[in-house]
């Protein structure tokens, strides 16, 4: 037996809590929220931007995107509310764009190369391990070209471990999640309609054990829009530390 005593499983059980709070304090990177599920992960030197979506958007107006700095761009899938701004970001930071096989051909036939194609697998980057895992969407790029798989990603590095799942619904795929690393922070979509929603993401996150979650994906069109309060009110209820981030805002996670 696992427990054989009930002391020894409260034994278990405080030094689990010790451990989860440990990691939680080692956890060292900040995010960036530009709306959407377009985002800013850094830490040390690196600044690794996913699904670049900000000036068709609305409610990203005072975002400048001049601004923006980045070593590497992560696109999910090839929607139009997650690769707007693709081009004109890898030319501007002259970063590295990181997707599916067909969205790296894409951006190559669009006049840039400095790309790194993927299929569901992994990579070890300067950034430290990519995994690119499915994703249950679609994924068309805006001029109708085939978009491939749509997937997330799991970056495996030395400030902790992250997971993006990209735009998808809620999927037995999650449950391997934990296999291939344990999750500090899950970035995942809570807008439903085209994704998973608040009470989804809950179910999503007893598969995928995260520590922390981060809302995207909400509110930028009418089919997706949340009542805020409630949402947070779901996830405490759930006991899950979560953040419904601001767009503009820069937090440490």
């Amino acid at each position: 037996m696992l427990f054989p005593k009930p002391i020894e499983k409260r034994k278990f059980v405080l030094l689990y809590r010790f451990q989860y709070k440990k990691r939680i304090r080692n956890f060292q990177m900040k995010f960036t929220y530009f709306g959407q599920s377009c985002f800013l992960l850094a830490w040390d030197n690196f600044k690794i931007l996913f699904d670049p979506f900000i000036s068709p958007n609305e409610w990203a107006k005072d975002i400048d995107i001049q601004t923006i700095e980045a070593d590497y761009i992560f696109v999910s899938h090839g929607h139009e509310d997650h690769v707007a701004d693709l081009l004109t970001l890898a030319k501007q930071t002259q970063a590295c764009v990181v997707s599916n096989f067909e969205i790296c051909t894409w951006v190559q036939k669009q006049g840039y190369d400095k790309v790194h194609p993927m299929n569901f697998g992994n990579h070890t980057f300067d950034i430290g391990k990519v995994h690119f895992v499915p994703a249950q969407h679609s994924s068309v790029l805006p001029d109708g070209s085939n978009g491939g798989n749509p997937g997330g990603f799991i970056l495996k590095t030395s400030k902790g471990n992250v997971y993006y799942s990209g735009d998808t619904c809620l999927s037995m795929e999650m449950q391997l999640i934990p296999k291939y690393a344990s999750i500090d922070v899950a970035i995942m979509p809570i807008g439903g309609n085209f994704t998973m929603d608040a009470e989804e993401a809950i179910m999503a996150n007893e598969m995928i054990q995260a520590q922390k979650i981060v809302g995207v994906h909400f509110d930028t069109f009418g089919y997706i829009k949340i009542d805020h309060e409630a949402c947070k009110k779901q996830f405490q209820n759930a006991n899950i530390d979560f953040v419904l981030p601001e767009i503009g805002k820069e937090i440490e996670l």
